[in-house]
């Protein structure tokens, strides 16, 4: 892989990574052993501590797109790490304010779809009330395995509420990591380490529409829908000597109430889903432009130091927000992790499989894309997966194309032809072998399609479009209707996306 030119803030700080060897006190944050000390006479360059100021910024990236909406809901979440990280106790705290009336409420418990069930992760009920009185969770299987917790879990109100109603919810819960996981939820203990992404109560609201109610289905990929919210605290409370990666700005740490826990506090104003790691990790922290880096792995059994994969991110970072806007997220949280998918996007963070970063650098750009295409840009990933995987995709192979000029790869199988905005239980359904189908038929043939059609019209002409479909969907679920009348004015491209089967005739 050619060797990519960095900015020189960026060079700089990639220098002080590799030539620090200095140590740190566990506990503070997202403060690793490892965590490198300023370069520079003045200490002005180069990355900073976790928990330390950051320097004042001429601008922030994020906050260039359009504000998320003001009614969004408000959540604050909780994390109890146990002392042998095999499982947490959680509570969610949410204001939901519906923009159509509801008489219910609806929540995912993704930890208990198949794939992340089948290594014994789970999400368990414990207790649910509205409005400070207790109420009654109804827990249906909705695609989980015979024996796992359900997936969909409704709470009846008392009454029907009008839209514009602010309506309150608390939900307890507990989790429980399974080893061996190879998902987004997982633990191993002899790393000490342990992940769990997307692992509470998910509001399944999409505005405009209602609850989103898909089953899960048993191939490995993301089904969820969330519109964003704002994530007025998340708090992980975890044994001290354990670091914590999370979400949004670390706002600063305390003592827990329990001797030799630390809380780790953490702020976001726009996010749909969360991730945490919690465990023993070597934890670094740089600047992109405008964006906060954070990159931790467990200090023990990884191939691939959090320094080697400073280089391929800050890289990724800046070719993808050179070709989309500027990065939604002002912080970037990475967990390099021992037993994991190859790569799991949430907004402003990823997980990462333990790779070597340079060799697979296409899939650091995949996953830095979904920022914008899932993060910034949502979708029901259940009912319509090429709008993130196959636009992330996408944007990989145009920004790590030497000419930004990438021809389709002409790949895809026959039997996936003309299936790119096929729903994930198509998938399930149709095909003995439904995840290779799948990766064919949404990422390599919507690859191709996009490609094809931003060759059709020219690439400024497409990309301008592009940056204009996510300008108007900012903050939302979008739609392939949204996709429609953002190339309006580019009827090749839309014909070529109806040929691929992404949009319908």
């Amino acid at each position: 892989m050619r060797r990519r030119t960095l900015s020189a803030a960026v060079v700089t700080a990639l220098l002080a990574l590799s030539a620090c060897t200095g140590t740190d006190a566990p506990g503070g944050g997202a403060s690793g052993s490892g965590a490198p000390s300023r370069s520079g006479a003045d200490g002005s360059s180069g990355p900073v501590r976790p928990g330390e100021e950051r320097p004042e910024a001429t601008a922030s990236g994020a906050a260039s797109w359009p504000a998320p909406d003001p009614s969004r809901p408000v959540m604050d979440l909780s994390f109890t790490v146990a002392t042998d990280l095999r499982s947490a106790v959680g509570q969610e705290r949410v204001r939901f304010t519906p923009d159509l009336d509801v008489c219910e409420l609806v929540f995912r418990a993704w930890p208990n779809n198949p794939s992340i069930a089948a290594a014994g992760n789970a999400l368990v009920m414990d207790a649910v009330s509205v409005d400070g009185a207790p109420a009654v969770a109804e827990v249906s299987p909705a695609g989980a395995p015979e024996g796992s917790p359900g997936t969909l879990i409704e709470v009846q109100l008392p009454g029907c509420v009008d839209a514009a109603t602010p309506i309150d919810v608390d939900l307890g819960f507990t989790l429980t990591f399974g080893e061996d996981s190879g998902e987004r939820v997982g633990v191993t203990p002899e790393d000490e380490v342990a992940w769990f992404g997307s692992a509470y109560p998910m509001l399944a609201w999409e505005r405009g529409v209602g609850w989103a109610r898909d089953d899960a289905v048993p191939v490995s990929g993301e089904t969820a829908t969330s519109e964003d919210f704002e994530l007025r605290s998340l708090e992980v409370t975890a044994p001290s000597e354990y670091d914590v990666l999370g979400a949004g700005e670390l706002v600063g740490t305390t003592d827990g109430e329990d001797p030799g826990t630390t809380i780790h506090r953490f702020t976001a104003p726009a996010v749909r889903d969360v991730t945490v790691t919690v465990g023993r990790l070597d934890v670094i922290q740089y600047t992109v432009g405008d964006v906060t880096v954070h990159v931790g792995a467990p200090t023990i059994g990884i191939r691939s130091t959090p320094q080697r994969w400073a280089e391929e991110l800050a890289g990724s970072v800046e070719r993808v927000s050179a070709l989309l806007g500027p990065m939604p997220y002002d912080d970037l949280w990475v967990s390099v992790l021992p037993d994991t998918a190859d790569g799991v996007e949430f907004p402003g963070a990823v997980q990462f499989r333990d790779t070597n970063p340079r060799r697979d650098g296409w899939l650091v750009t995949h996953e830095v894309a979904h920022m914008w295409f899932y993060g910034l840009v949502g979708n029901n990933q259940g009912r319509d997966p090429w709008l993130d995987e196959s636009f992330a995709s996408f944007v990989q192979v145009v920004a790590d194309d030497r000419d930004r000029d990438p021809a389709p790869s002409g790949d895809v199988p026959r039997l996936v032809l003309g299936d790119v905005g096929r729903p994930m239980s198509f998938w399930a359904e149709q095909f003995d072998r439904p995840g290779n189908a799948y990766i064919q038929g949404v990422y390599v043939a919507g690859t191709d399609a996009l490609i094809e059609a931003r060759r059709a019209v020219g690439a400024d002409a497409f990309d301008d479009a592009l940056r204009s479909y996510i300008r108007a969907n900012a903050h939302s679920v979008a739609t392939p209707e949204d996709v429609v009348e953002a190339f309006a004015d580019l009827p090749e491209v839309i014909e070529v996306l109806k040929d691929a089967g992404a949009l319908e005739r």
